[in-house]
């Protein structure tokens, strides 16, 4: 590995972590001495990286900074280009634009090279089954669940009775044949799953819930019995 490629894969090891991570964490993982360590965390400081922390204590990176000129690796940019993939077949309209924009954004800044390996990407997506959603309403729960805003829908269970619930939803989950949305339901008064083929109305109520959405991830996680996202963010 040349440095310019140990540099970034040190950027990517803090930007993994929320909390400080020891020297000697970070030079396991890298496969350098304390000593080169110490040196590389000292050049990123120098190029401009907040990294705050000192030896025996630990080191974060604080938000905000891009180590130039932006570079993946073929398998890296097979991945993104995968998942932009599964996106622009698997979700709606709204998120497969979104998907092709930022690979736009990442092409653009990519060396000549790396820009038409993204785009020669062999990992290809199949045709995915049929999904009925009902209600157009992806967007808007995306929205609700970024924004951390209460929704009122009408839901039909399976039994085909509807009922009018307000939740506040934390998560979408998309399956091959359905989406799921995760939610704190205020009429059963617990973590609730509802599927988004049963949506028969949804309307934004505009009131904030009064619990942040990370809290309540991390509660239906220890419900589920997950431990960590998949990705490690």
């Amino acid at each position: 590995m040349s440095r310019a490629e140990r540099l970034l894969e040190l950027m990517q090891c803090l930007r993994r972590r929320r909390h400080p991570v020891s020297g000697k964490a970070l030079a396991g993982e890298l496969g350098v001495s304390l000593r080169t360590l110490y040196r590389d965390i000292a050049s990123l400081q120098a190029q401009g990286a907040h990294i705050e922390g000192e030896p025996g204590v630990g080191y974060v990176l604080q938000p905000g900074f891009l180590l130039p000129p932006l570079m993946f690796s073929a398998p890296e940019l097979d991945a993104l280009m995968l998942g932009a993939r599964w996106v622009a077949r698997r979700t709606d309209s709204e998120l497969a634009h979104d998907a092709r924009n930022a690979l736009s954004k990442i092409a653009a800044v990519l060396p000549a090279d790396l820009r038409q390996s993204l785009h020669d990407s062999a990992l290809l997506v199949g045709p995915p089954d049929a999904v009925q959603d009902g209600l157009d309403c992806l967007p808007a729960l995306r929205q609700a669940i970024r924004q951390e805003r209460k929704l009122l829908i009408r839901y039909r269970d399976r039994q085909e009775h509807d009922t009018e619930r307000v939740i506040w939803p934390f998560a979408l989950g998309f399956f091959e044949r359905v989406r799921m949305v995760s939610a704190w339901c205020e009429r059963r008064q617990a973590l609730r799953h509802f599927r988004v083929d049963r949506f028969v109305a949804l309307e934004p109520l505009g009131e904030r819930y009064p619990v942040r959405r990370q809290a309540l991830l991390k509660r239906w996680r220890e419900e589920q019995g997950i431990h960590a996202d998949p990705l490690g963010v």
